[in-house]
C-alpha cells in the first residue's frame, strides 16, 4: 500500500484531543495536522519524536496534512487505523497469506451482525464465507513484544463475539493482527490494559475463530505486508 502522496518529514511537537497533532515541518512551519488513530498511541507519540505527514489534493479538508508515520525505538512506525484493511485487502489479493488464499470474490465493509461492518469478506462459489476482521497493532512496551489493544476498547470484544456467532453459524472466521511496525517478534493481548478484551480472544479462539499476525515493511513510500508473527494467548 503506497502513502497517498510524497510524505514530508517533520517533528512531532504533540498529539492530543484524539485525532490532531502539532507537527514542526522542515522549514521551520508549524502546522496542526490529522491524526487517524483513536487509541491511545502509547509509546508511539513522544514529543520530539521524527515524524511524517501525507498532504491532501482536496482544498476542502479542514486540515490538510496527516500523520503517516513516527519514528520510534530506532524505526518508523505507521500510525494510521485506516490504513491496515487496505494493506490486508492487497495482500489477499496478490496471495501473500496462504491461509486466506484469494477467493471470487472479495468485499469491504459488509454489514454483519448488531450493526458492524465486517473488514474483509471472502466468497467463493460452493465454499462457506469467510469473515475477516482486522486490527491495528503498533503498541510495543518490552522489546520485540507487540501488544493489542493500546486502551480499552469494548468494539473489538463486540467484533470477536460476533465472530463467534458466524463461526457457529457455519461460516469462517478470522481475527488478523496487522503490526505496522518492523521491530516485533510475537504478538500478546495487553491484559493489563484491558482484561475483557484479553477474555474475549480467548473465548473466540475456544469457539473456533482463528487468529492470524502479520507485521510490515514500512518505508516513507509504503506500508505493505511482510511476515506471520506469533501469536501468545
Amino acid at each position: 500500500m503506497e502513502f497517498p502522496s510524497p510524505l514530508r518529514r517533520g517533528t512531532l511537537l504533540r498529539r492530543y484531543k484524539r485525532f490532531l497533532a502539532d507537527v514542526r515541518l522542515e522549514d521551520g512551519s508549524e502546522a496542526t495536522v490529522h491524526c487517524p488513530n483513536p487509541g491511545s498511541m502509547l509509546g508511539v507519540a513522544p514529543p520530539g519524536a521524527p515524524a511524517w505527514v501525507s498532504v491532501s489534493a482536496n482544498r476542502n479538508r479542514k486540515l490538510a496534512m496527516t500523520l503517516e508515520l513516527v519514528e520510534v525505538d530506532g524505526g518508523l512506525v505507521a500510525i494510521n487505523t485506516n490504513n491496515p484493511n487496505r494493506i490486508a485487502a492487497e495482500a489477499i489479493t496478490e496471495g501473500r497469506i496462504p491461509s486466506l488464499s484469494p477467493a471470487a470474490g472479495l468485499r469491504r465493509e459488509v454489514k454483519y451482525g448488531a450493526n458492524s461492518r465486517i473488514d474483509i469478506l471472502l466468497e467463493s462459489d460452493g465454499a462457506p464465507p469467510t469473515y475477516v476482521e482486522v486490527k491495528n497493532v503498533h503498541m510495543m512496551r518490552s522489546p520485540g513484544l507487540a501488544e493489542f489493544p493500546d486502551s480499552v476498547t469494548a468494539r473489538g470484544a463486540k467484533h470477536l463475539r460476533e465472530l463467534s456467532d458466524v463461526r457457529a453459524g457455519g461460516a469462517r472466521s478470522v481475527m488478523l493482527f496487522v503490526v505496522q511496525r518492523m521491530d516485533c517478534e510475537r504478538l500478546r493481548p495487553a491484559a493489563d490494559l484491558d482484561p475483557a478484551y484479553a477474555a474475549a480472544l480467548r473465548n473466540a479462539v475456544d469457539a473456533g475463530v482463528e487468529t492470524l499476525c502479520y507485521d510490515c515493511e514500512i518505508t516513507t513510500a509504503a506500508a505493505t505486508l511482510r511476515r506471520p508473527l506469533p501469536i501468545e494467548l
